[in-house]
């Protein structure tokens, strides 16, 4: 079983990583500020100018470490990747899957289940634990209406009718998603998604998640031995990591979005924590983004029973279990991909 370790962040504009034997070395002005030890590295992100030494990449990519390139706003670049993981005859039978669609759309189809299932879930859990604070019968209504897509999506042949199956379900759950907001209202108020770049606190908090989210989805993909470029639901597009973002759909609510909605409805985030540019863009300053990755972290810890498995593991592991399991349907152990499936 993979271990969780530890993620590295480096949030600082000017900060450059070099190699030093088994240690990463952070310096500033050619100083040295900080070390950190290989061995104890899952991942590494940083949202430095300065980039990273080519010994230190490659030593990374040798030992299987991820590490991501990603602008000091939160937007992602790039990923150093060593050689591919697993064997060459599971990469062929995932290109044979993402070229069949049959079997395309039913690993779309267990995947758009489970988001919705999962966004279905997050609703509930606001109505379980905010009765007296929101809309119930607004929450109830959403909730029946995506639950009622489920059959159907269960059933679908045609992937553009589940593209539409889930446009509906994802239009039902952000259409509430405002509803579950409880904090400020002034700041955190959510009339619809738009990213690239987000124009209000809460998207801005949703693209970071989401980023973070992506990069180790894509990671655990490539551990297990897939291609992260070559999805089924998200089709192929130069530079996209198309089935990190098929497995991270499922993920959103659950992962991403329950995150974001605990740090507003907690107070743990605050209006001083944006950035109001002249452009409409709303950017989450140095400090904010550093203790959202901190709280990241701390949540990837908390343990969870997994519901296809029965085994209590950390969050921060469902992404890995989830690609195992993709990989297992796709070499013919298991008959169908479980999606996960939270309540």
């Amino acid at each position: 079983m993979k271990h969780l370790l530890n993620t590295l962040f480096i949030l600082s504009e000017d900060i450059y990583l070099s190699l030093d034997g088994e240690n990463i070395v952070a310096n500033r002005d050619k100083q040295i500020v900080a070390r950190y030890p290989l061995h104890t590295l899952q991942n590494i992100f940083t949202f430095s100018y300065a980039g990273a030494s080519p010994a230190l990449m490659g030593a990374c990519a040798e030992r299987q470490i991820g590490f991501a390139f990603c602008t000091p706003r939160g937007r992602f670049l790039a990923r150093v990747c060593g050689s591919s993981a697993g064997n060459v005859l599971l990469r062929r039978m995932q290109y044979r899957a993402a070229d069949d669609q049959v079997q395309c759309c039913q690993i779309s189809r267990t995947m758009i289940f489970g988001k919705l299932y999962n966004a279905r879930w997050s609703i509930e859990r606001t109505r379980r634990d905010h009765g007296l604070r929101v809309d119930g019968e607004k929450l109830s209504a959403a909730s029946r209406q995506i639950r009622e897509l489920l059959p159907q999506i269960k059933e679908e042949t045609s992937p553009e009718r589940l593209r539409g199956l889930e446009g509906v379900g994802a239009t039902a759950y952000f259409g509430v998603f405002d509803d579950m907001l409880l904090g400020d209202k002034e700041t955190f108020y959510f009339r619809g998604r738009n990213r690239r770049p987000p124009l209000d606190a809460v998207n801005a908090l949703l693209s970071f998640a989401y980023s973070l989210l992506a990069h180790d989805c894509a990671c655990a993909l490539e551990s297990v031995g897939l291609d992260s470029y070559v999805g089924f639901l998200h089709r192929d597009r130069p530079g996209r990591v198309s089935l990190a973002l098929d497995l991270m759909e499922e993920l959103r609510p659950c992962m991403a979005d329950r995150f974001v909605l605990t740090q507003i409805n907690n107070r743990v985030v605050s209006s001083s924590d944006f950035q109001y540019m002249e452009s409409g863009a709303v950017l989450l300053t140095d400090t904010a983004r550093r203790t959202f990755v901190k709280n990241w972290q701390e949540k990837k810890k908390e343990t969870l029973t997994h519901p296809y498995l029965g085994e209590k593991l950390p969050w921060g592991m469902i992404p890995y279990i989830q690609a195992l399991l993709l990989a297992r349907y796709l070499r013919g152990d298991l008959d169908a991909y479980p999606p996960f499936l939270w309540k």
